[in-house]
């Protein structure tokens, strides 16, 4: 049988009509520090969680405490809801939870942004912020706020094109921001773009974003560190010689 996916709300919100903000890991975390960085700033509180047997088998914490694996959290000022989840969702479970969101949390939003890290092919490309939207409103939306729209064809996949595509098929209004980032770590400078350049200009806030700015920088130094050692172990090394792992770039 298909794993169910449900939403349960814990605490009331007093705000109309919010924009909800996925924010579900992804290619660079962009999409998971952005709306962690939304949540943080805003002082958003736990509004309820989403569970389904097809999650993960695991215990998500913060602070000494115990959480669920996927929360939504929400605030007034203004009217905003956050998506996160501690894990990856995995495949089996995608479906259902985009029934879940137009099911059960529909209601609860009046639009919905939709945050996609894309790998960079350059680094002139980091940070690049492109839009897509469910209707030609939303694209209009895009365009008024000068997000510039993406070019072209292509195809957005895993959880958040689940959820995108769900959205347009039941005509809830959403965008895409779309983040060229770096792909196979972190990228706190990639999240720190799309909240300048995408979500503050369709969203009424103004974030705090420079300890993104710092983390970024920091995993910029580390990264360079990484690329002398390599160069060093090239010319130092003996053919063959076995080489130690690099430590983690992220923190």
């Amino acid at each position: 049988m298909p794993e169910t996916c449900s939403f349960e709300r814990t605490h009331e919100m007093d705000g109309q009509n919010p924009t909800l903000i996925e924010g579900l890991p992804g290619m660079g975390l962009v999409a998971s520090i952005a709306a962690d960085q939304v949540r943080r700033n805003l002082d958003l509180a736990q509004i309820g969680h989403l569970r389904s047997g097809g999650f993960p088998p695991m215990a998500s914490f913060e602070d000494g405490l115990v959480e669920e694996t996927m929360r939504v959290y929400g605030g007034t000022e203004p009217a905003v809801l956050t998506l996160h989840s501690s894990a990856p969702v995995p495949e089996e479970a995608v479906g259902s939870l985009a029934d879940c969101v137009l099911k059960d949390l529909a209601h609860e939003f009046q639009q919905a942004i939709f945050l996609v890290g894309a790998p960079a092919q350059s680094e002139d490309q980091l940070g690049q912020v492109r839009g897509i939207g469910t209707n030609p409103g939303q694209r209009e939306r895009l365009t008024e706020a000068g997000i510039d729209l993406a070019e072209h064809t292509g195809t957005i996949g895993g959880v958040t094109g689940a959820l995108l595509q769900a959205c347009y098929r039941a005509q809830v209004p959403a965008v895409a921001l779309v983040t060229r980032c770096r792909p196979k770590i972190p990228d706190p400078g990639a999240a720190r773009s799309v909240i300048e350049n995408g979500l503050e200009p369709l969203v009424d806030f103004d974030l705090d974003t420079s300890d993104l700015e710092e983390r970024d920088e920091e995993i910029q130094r580390r990264l360079d560190e990484v690329a002398r050692q390599y160069q060093q172990s090239q010319t130092t090394t003996p053919a063959g010689a076995a080489e130690e792992a690099p430590a983690s770039l992220y923190h």
